[in-house]
């Protein structure tokens, strides 16, 4: 599936929520606990997201092409937001990665409904996603 494709099914997910904030909540706190889990010789100082109130490790690596990442979060809510961000990024290319908007984040209302530290630790996850792929994108 493209960056395009995944982002507009989690639209469709959180539309069916409605106006219901708590439940666009619960849904993204059990997008968290299915984050596929980063290993613990992973969950290093250099791997956490500088930004973040919350501790977010990041792991990338570069597999056929494609990048895979993984990631933890000691707070439920960022967990859920960097799930989100594992699930349209992971298995795309360094190149679609660099070009993605990420226009869905604001088209499911997430930016206006976090408070401004969580808005900037996701503001954060993307730059950290998107530095890791522009440095993979020279490994062959």
């Amino acid at each position: 599936m493209s960056i395009q494709e995944i982002e507009q099914e989690i639209i469709d997910e959180f539309e069916l929520f409605g106006d219901d904030w708590e439940g666009k909540y619960e849904h993204l706190i059990e997008l968290g606990k299915s984050l596929p889990k980063i290993e613990e010789q992973y969950k290093t100082e250099d791997r956490i997201i500088k930004g973040c109130q919350s501790k977010v490790w990041l792991h990338s690596h570069i597999q056929d092409g494609k990048i895979i990442y993984t990631a933890d979060s000691d707070a439920i809510i960022t967990k859920g937001m960097v799930a989100l961000m594992v699930r349209v990024l992971s298995h795309q290319s360094p190149q679609d990665i660099l070009n993605a908007n990420l226009d869905f984040v604001s088209k499911i209302g997430l930016t206006e409904h976090l408070s401004p530290t969580r808005a900037n630790g996701l503001v954060s996850m993307i730059k950290q996603m998107k530095l890791d792929a522009m440095a993979l994108s020279t490994v062959k």
